[in-house]
């Protein structure tokens, strides 16, 4: 497809949302080659023939500030959070929908970046943005760009991948180091010269969780760590089923840079959001297995699964041999994170 005709205007104007002439030129010039057929006819809603089988289907709205950090903005966060949510399920992911809501003064070229920025990771993904809409509110009502992405995958398990199928004896692993995408979002919001710079973890899930599949690993759960990282998701797990998870503090993989900085600013990385992390629960029986398939990544063993009190808890044992219980958050403490 040739390159789109510079636009009239260098930002977003009210018009661009109304429905005309402005909101045409948008999508052809800047929103259009965003379809795996750019020509194609829009329509209301997309046609598609999807691989027979059972389906999972997911939503998640974006409203990350700012809209661009280091390894990553607002548009490799929709699509790569959307694709990894059907991960999670065991679903191989297909097709996304994709709503953005502009505000106006939003400058072109910015969205032109997150446009590049979505098609990359979309092919990353191996996911096609077949269906979306374009919405724009007045300046100072939009923080620049919102996006709502909508996922559908095809399941590649037959027992459900849930919190109810973790029993006592299930080993916890997760998939790499916490709280690069918590830092790097502390680092662009506030102006952090960190040396060097942290990237975002965000990255595509799938292909591990397919990896593990292969290789006739028993997934009872998945759980990608974003918003609240590492101890909301253990937190989450242990309720439904009245269950300890019994977490090793010196088994947890950590970057020093991350560490150093949580240590300066008084963060703990459990808390910090991941974009490209995941927690898996397998039998004992399958932990090598897991382990050899995840290790070259990053991957690590953190602890195990016990029987618990009616509500369940988590349980840190420290290098020291003492214990705490991981007590959930009362409030966001980095809103804005995704």
């Amino acid at each position: 497809m040739a390159e789109p005709a510079p636009p009239a205007t260098p930002r977003i104007q009210l018009a661009h949302g109304g429905g005309g002439t402005l909101m045409q030129q948008l999508i052809d010039a800047e929103l259009r080659r965003l379809y795996a057929d750019p020509d194609q006819v829009l329509h209301d809603a997309a046609r598609l023939s999807l691989p027979h089988g059972r389906l999972a289907f997911t939503t998640d709205s974006y409203v990350v500030h700012p809209l661009e950090f280091e390894g990553g903005d607002i548009g490799r966060l929709a699509v790569t959070g959307t694709a990894n949510d059907l991960a999670m399920a065991g679903a191989r992911p297909l097709v996304l929908s994709l709503g953005l809501i502009l505000e106006e003064g939003l400058e072109i070229a910015l969205l032109r970046r997150i446009v590049s920025s979505l098609l990359e990771a979309a092919r990353d993904c191996g996911v096609s943005i077949v269906t979306g809409d374009t919405k724009v509110v007045e300046r100072g009502k939009g923080d620049g760009a919102f996006l709502n992405t909508s996922g559908i995958g095809l399941l590649q398990v037959d027992d459900p991948i849930d919190p109810l199928a973790i029993v006592p004896g299930d080993q916890l692993l997760v998939s790499g180091d916490l709280g690069r995408h918590g830092v790097a979002i502390l680092a662009a919001r506030h102006g952090l010269d960190l040396q060097p710079p942290m990237a975002s973890d965000c990255m595509p899930l799938w292909p591990a969780v397919e990896a593990l599949l292969a290789a006739g690993v028993r997934l009872h759960c998945l759980r990608d760590l974003t918003r609240g990282g590492l101890a909301s998701a253990l937190q989450e797990l242990a309720s439904p089923n009245a269950l300890e998870l019994q977490i090793e503090e010196d088994c947890l993989p950590v970057a020093e840079p991350v560490r150093r900085t949580c240590e300066l600013l008084g963060f703990d990385p459990l808390h910090l959001a991941n974009e490209g992390r995941f927690l898996a629960v397998v039998p004992a029986a399958d932990r090598e297995r897991a382990l050899a398939v995840l290790g070259p990544a990053g991957g690590a063993w953190i602890g195990h699964v016990a029987a618990g009190p009616p509500r369940g808890r988590v349980l840190l044992r420290t290098p020291f041999g003492s214990e705490r219980v991981l007590i959930p958050l009362s409030g966001e403490l980095l809103p804005r994170i995704c």
